[in-house]
């Protein structure tokens, strides 16, 4: 029987999945696996900028014994990061194979290959002494990054969905390069032989013309050669527009899709919401924004209105109540019970690291609570709850509106 990756929240998850969860899932921030991504984001940088500054002489002369160190660093942390995603891998994909499968499927899939290629031309370079090709590879870690980047892996997704849409650009495109490289070949052949002399030739020109690069090394001479030159740039404009235009508005939903599942991920993680049906779900999503606080900024301060509910996506809070202080992190929510009693805030928020929000104001939120009689329900059975616990903002702030006289 495979083996059953263990999620998270498991009490004795053995070394393997523990290491799966960290090299593969996208982590909170200041977890261990963000710091994780931080070294190996640090190293690919630290990599391809000492490979670019060590193809200069005269810096090599000078830094080269802190390039070649650069480099074995980089070649120790990307091998010992393959070696251990080959390991983990096993038990952890869609497929039913064996742990064999699973690892050759990891080896020959596209990250696979760029995982081996960041170190193992580097290696080879280190062994055998420079080799100007290989050391050209010294750039490959680069491509690490669509790992590591959501903004790089969208793209690819944008491009990798839009596929079709995009082959069928090119074969127009083609067909325009043959087009107007035939049109120039035949009423420039006999004009300028050695440079439009065939149609491969001419096809350069096309492709330059229609990329409105325009090197100027071919150009027509004749008037007709010039009228069809006019119609080429032209064109070009939208051989150009095309597949950008059909390339940014996939890459706007793919952004757009991404943010919605990690919004709905976290809000079903969150109790005052974990009772909501899919659909109710995703009519508070559309009312959420998000916003993100700087280590030491302060978010509310004791006395103001009330005019919004936070939900914590990543980070942590600390909530100075007149008798106690009060840390919330990941996933936790605050704010809530003042909108519902209509009270000023009874602490001070400030963010002990870089934290990121989503926030309910004051007006969607009762605008929820009025057509949402469960979700109306179960915040105030949540408030009651919270009561008892005296080192919650939310006690604090009900404790303050009952004695005020304040109606639910």
């Amino acid at each position: 029987m495979r083996p059953v990756p263990q999620g998270r929240g498991s009490s004795d998850p053995n070394l393997r999945d523990r290491l799966y969860e960290l090299l593969e899932h996208d982590p909170l921030a200041y977890s261990i696996g963000s710091r994780f991504i931080q070294l190996v984001v640090s190293v690919i940088v630290l990599d391809v900028v000492a490979m670019t500054l060590a193809s200069v002489p005269e810096l090599d002369a000078q830094f080269g014994t802190l390039f070649s160190a650069i480099k074995i660093l980089a070649v120790i942390v990307f091998a010992l990061e393959y070696a251990a995603r080959l390991w983990t891998v096993a038990g952890h994909t869609p497929r039913k194979g064996s742990a064999l499968s699973d690892r050759l499927g990891y080896v020959f899939s596209a990250l696979g290959i760029i995982d081996l290629m960041a170190f193992l031309p580097a290696a080879i370079v280190l062994v055998t002494g420079r080799h100007a090709t290989l050391a050209a590879l010294g750039v490959l870690p680069f491509f690490k990054l669509i790992r590591y980047s959501p903004a790089m892996r969208s793209l690819l997704a944008a491009v990798h969905a839009e596929r079709r849409a995009l082959i069928g650009c090119l074969v127009i495109l083609t067909g325009a390069v043959l087009t107007f490289a035939s049109l120039l070949y035949a009423i420039e052949r006999d004009v300028q032989p050695d440079k439009l002399g065939t149609i491969p030739d001419a096809m350069w020109w096309a492709i330059v013309t229609l990329g409105t690069v325009g090197y100027g090394d071919v150009v027509p001479v004749t008037p007709l050669g010039k009228f069809i030159s006019v119609f080429a740039i032209i064109s070009g404009f939208a051989m150009i527009a095309l597949p950008v235009a059909i390339i940014s508005s996939a890459f706007a939903e793919e952004v757009k899709r991404r943010d919605f599942v990690v919004t709905w991920g976290m809000l079903a993680r969150v109790p005052l919401f974990a009772h909501l049906s899919a659909g109710e779900i995703a009519d508070i999503m559309r009312l959420l924004r998000a916003r993100t606080i700087e280590q030491g900024e302060v978010l509310v301060r004791r006395g103001d209105a009330a005019s919004s509910m936070y939900f914590i996506t990543a980070g942590e809070v600390e909530i100075m109540l007149p008798s106690q202080h009060v840390r919330l992190g990941d996933g936790t929510f605050f704010g809530e019970i003042a909108l519902l009693h209509k009270t000023k805030r009874s602490g001070t928020v400030t963010a002990m690291r870089k934290t990121r929000l989503l926030v309910l104001d004051v007006q969607d939120f009762h605008a929820l609570i009025a057509r949402m009689p469960t979700l109306a329900e179960h915040v105030h059975t949540t408030a009651k709850a919270r009561l008892a616990d005296t080192g919650d903002l939310a006690a604090a702030e009900l404790a303050q509106a009952e004695p005020e006289g304040t109606d639910r």
